[in-house]
């Protein structure tokens, strides 16, 4: 059979045509899967998030969503303040970012208090100061003394409040720490800056802030550190038993009272202030930061009065100024020692139950002691009299 060339051309043209649809459809199949990726809701990608660690696969996408970011520019005009040269670093940190006062919220509770509306249910919150590494601290006081509970029928609740800490994947690991406690106890509120004693003050404000959102109608606050023991049972007793039927509506800011003091000046100190902070020699009256207790009247004031007070890096004293402004005053209170409990004799045990049953808080408690301490206490045959305690 003779095969003309006509024939031979015509068959290659249908071969080719044949072969060219089929590359078609296979690119077009591969375009379809990546338009559809392309289209899903990707975590944005930050400068820092580029380098691949271990972990990412752990971390959730919208916590890396957060990752901290300025929260308002540096004001850099306080370079020309005088002296500001010779300030150490933190110091001008503080006053560069001093007019700061909204950072973005990573963690909220916001039914801890079952809603502004059924605020008025929290007779006591206890308001826990906590940074992002003292997981060890925080899980000891969900099982002791912070534990959420009714005692004579008024509820107590629990919140740490914190920022965040280390830099790169070490603090995305912790702000993933603080993310599964709040998942397991929602007891934790964190915002986006620095958790540093510099920012403790900031923190407070924040915190106030949120407060008058959702938990206004909370009657009584324990504002403390996290390393500190409080019998909180007899906070309850006390605050209930208050004279003149204040129930949280009067004032009330009770602590261990400290008075004529004023700025230290040097440097080596982890309170120094220098004048470019603040310029006055003497600080108000105020109450020391490790634990105090006010009612939810007095911390509306205090947040009222924060708005137009610069802040200072003493957490307790710029409450102390809050409060001078409105016209208040601190008051001291026995069981409030915030500056350790002072036992009769060396040869007694200085951590003896019988010394610690009737305080409402004491600063300076390791996380074992404090556990050991609220079981202690608790005893129900714990007996108090001369011989026991020698």
């Amino acid at each position: 059979m003779r095969i003309s060339l006509r024939s031979i051309c015509a068959a290659a043209l249908v071969l080719a045509t044949l072969c060219l649809v089929v590359i078609l459809n296979k690119d077009n199949s591969s375009y379809d899967v990546t338009s559809d990726i392309s289209q899903r809701q990707l975590p944005s990608v930050q400068k820092q998030d580029v380098t691949h660690s271990p972990d990412d696969d752990v971390l959730d996408p919208a916590l890396a969503q957060n990752l901290p970011q300025p929260a308002c520019d540096r004001n850099d005009s306080m370079v020309n303040v005088t002296g500001f040269a010779s300030l150490p670093q933190h110091i001008k940190n503080f006053l560069f970012y001093r007019h700061c006062r909204h950072f973005p919220k990573l963690l909220d509770v916001p039914d801890k208090c079952g809603g502004p509306q059924g605020s008025s249910n929290v007779f006591l919150l206890l308001v826990i100061k906590s940074s992002p590494p003292n997981y060890d601290r925080r899980e000891v006081l969900r099982k002791t003394w912070a534990e959420e509970r009714q005692h004579r029928g008024r509820w107590i609740r629990r919140i740490f409040i914190s920022g965040v800490s280390d830099t790169g994947f070490e603090r995305q690991r912790l702000n993933k720490m603080l993310q599964l406690e709040n998942q397991q106890y929602n007891d934790v509120l964190q915002w986006d800056f620095e958790d540093t004693f510099f920012n403790l003050t900031l923190k407070q404000v924040l915190f106030m802030e949120w407060m008058e959102q959702r938990c206004p109608g909370a009657h009584f606050m324990l504002n403390g550190d996290d390393d500190i023991f409080a019998n909180t049972d007899n906070m309850v007793e006390y605050l209930r038993d208050l004279p003149d039927d204040n129930d949280g509506n009067k004032h009330l800011y009770v602590g261990h009272l400290i008075r004529w003091v004023g700025p230290i000046r040097e440097k080596w100190s982890k309170y120094y202030v220098p004048v470019q902070v603040q310029e006055s020699e003497s600080y108000p009256p105020y109450c020391g930061g490790g634990g105090f207790i006010l009612s939810g009247y007095t911390l509306r004031i205090i947040y009222q009065m924060s708005h137009s007070i610069p802040l200072l890096p003493i957490d307790d004293v710029y409450m102390g100024m809050c409060l001078e402004k409105a016209g208040l005053e601190p008051v001291s209170h026995f069981g409030v020692r915030t500056a350790g409990l002072p036992v009769p004799s060396s040869k007694v045990d200085p951590y003896h139950p019988c010394y610690y049953r009737e305080i409402l808080l004491v600063h300076r408690f390791l996380p074992h002691q404090i556990y050991l301490m609220w079981n202690r206490i608790n005893e129900p045959n714990l007996k108090c009299d001369g011989s026991q305690v020698s």
